[in-house]
């Protein structure tokens, strides 16, 4: 990662430009409205299901949370496995993995957690060391009621692809944002029963908000379809 931090320091008075540019020129989008929480489906026996994290958490992109990841991921797993989903979304827009902790619900019923994080922790250029420690303290603090609860980290979106960014500005975030789902592999590896999710190209029109940076409800959707057959239901 030395290489990351000297191409920082070498191209920061540009990097800070494009940053401050992006940020004037780009569409600020709300958290989703309504409930954070419903059902899907009217058969078998529940499967309670937790989404948590950050901007997609907390479906920026979407005007309902009906319409945003948990919401469309419960149905696919409802379709799939012919089984009520009870879901409940906790999202903070901007958040990093450190500050969500405080901002959990005390759900011991949880069957299935989603942890979606990433975004905020490259621009916020928090450290690989710093970045797995929050994950496994926000991943012991999931589990403190149910030691066993499967936890399922989603990829760190390839922020590369984010073209509502210039370059070399999204260029080396998607260099970071590799760095840091690195860490995320390594934990799925080390800790038994965390499992990590490779992240859809979530790319096009159709796909993306119009901020050109976060999902559309089809990219919610897309991603939904893509991720669940890599959820194993208990």
């Amino acid at each position: 990662m030395v290489r990351f931090w000297l191409a920082l320091l070498l191209l920061s008075p540009w990097l800070l430009w494009q940053a401050k540019r992006t940020r004037a020129t780009t569409p600020r989008l709300p958290e989703a409205g309504g409930a954070p929480s419903g059902q899907s489906g009217e058969a078998g026996p529940a499967l309670r299901l937790l989404v948590v994290g950050e901007s997609t958490a907390a479906g920026v992109g979407v005007g309902d949370h009906q319409q945003g990841l948990a919401a469309h991921l419960a149905a696919q797993l409802s379709r799939r496995h012919g089984r009520t989903v009870l879901w409940r979304t906790v999202g903070v827009n901007g958040i990093r993995a450190a500050a969500l902790i405080g901002h959990l619900p005390r759900v011991p019923e949880t069957d299935v957690v989603i942890i979606s994080l990433g975004v905020n922790d490259t621009t916020g250029l928090t450290r690989r060391r710093g970045y797995r420690h929050a994950l496994t303290e926000l991943i012991a603090e999931l589990r403190r009621d149910k030691a066993e609860l499967p936890v399922y980290l989603l990829a760190v979106p390839p922020m590369q692809r984010f073209t509502a960014l210039p370059r070399p500005l999204r260029d080396l975030l998607g260099w970071r944002a590799r760095g840091l789902d690195q860490v995320q592999q390594e934990l799925a590896r080390a800790l038994a029963g965390v499992h990590h999710l490779a992240y859809p190209p979530v790319e096009g029109k159709d796909l993306l908000a119009e901020d050109g940076y976060h999902p559309s409800e089809q990219g919610y959707a897309f991603i939904a379809r893509t991720v669940a057959n890599n959820i194993n239901v208990p």
